[in-house]
């Protein structure tokens, strides 16, 4: 066993009564063993951990990351920065209601929102021309609503003038002209990043949301897979790249 020092804030401050404890863990450790263990000890955080971050040592930490002796182990909810900014991420089997989304964006201050729409193409004639008489999504949807939020963290940290947020996946079979997906920004103006930030919204959720498609067609029926691989560590693309992976 060896010992780390636990730190908590804001509501877990609350439920533990105290802002500092030691902890003993196991030497193999990992994120999510901590998390179990001061769970056991502290049954009133159970209903906070599916929300925690959890920092090691001043660093953002995940579930499989080691935990090393004597490190420094903090727990806090997401931070307060932005929270009068809606924020809206969704993995849905239902219709995209594209106003009723943009309008729960949409405030006084409001001026401009950026929106982009994916949509169910029938005829593909870039490449292999073919006709699509269905897409059928599928999604992860735990893991794709908590990329979801990463994805709009990264663009809240890259446009900061940027308010409300939407990303919304539907899923299940669609067919051609139905809205698949929807990202949308809003902001108090047109020249304070909302184009450059929907675009890299897209471009993000293709890479590290995992929802996958699967073309069916005249030709049969394939999944459509990308290449990208993340990495640890958080890398992401530049500002406004282009990364085809399930192209719309």
């Amino acid at each position: 066993m060896m010992k780390v020092t636990l730190l908590f804030f804001a509501s877990f401050r609350d439920q533990a009564k105290t802002s500092r404890t030691e902890l003993e863990i196991p030497d193999d450790a990992t994120v999510a063993v901590v998390k179990a263990i001061v769970t056991r000890q502290f049954p009133g955080m159970r209903a906070l951990m599916p929300n925690a971050l959890v920092s090691v040592n001043h660093q953002y930490a995940y579930d499989a990351d080691a935990v090393q002796a004597g490190a420094e182990v903090a727990l806090f909810p997401p931070v307060s920065g932005g929270s009068e900014f809606e924020t809206i991420l969704k993995v849905t089997y239902e219709p995209l209601q594209l106003d009723a989304l943009v309008e729960q964006i949409t405030l006084e201050t409001t001026g401009a929102v950026c929106m982009f729409s994916g949509m169910v193409r029938g005829k593909t004639s870039r490449g292999d021309a073919h006709d699509t008489l269905a897409l059928e999504y599928e999604a992860y949807i735990p893991m794709a609503e908590e990329q979801m939020g990463q994805v709009a963290r990264e663009i809240r940290e890259r446009w900061p003038a940027v308010q409300g947020i939407i990303i919304v996946q539907r899923i299940g079979r669609l067919e051609p002209k139905t809205p698949t997906v929807l990202i949308a920004c809003a902001a108090a103006h047109r020249d304070t990043g909302v184009f450059e930030a929907a675009r890299y919204g897209i471009d993000r959720l293709k890479e590290i949301v995992p929802i996958w498609k699967k073309e069916i067609g005249t030709h049969g029926e394939i999944w459509v897979e990308g290449d990208y691989h993340p990495q640890k560590g958080g890398v992401h693309p530049q500002k406004g790249g282009v990364h085809p992976n399930r192209g719309d």
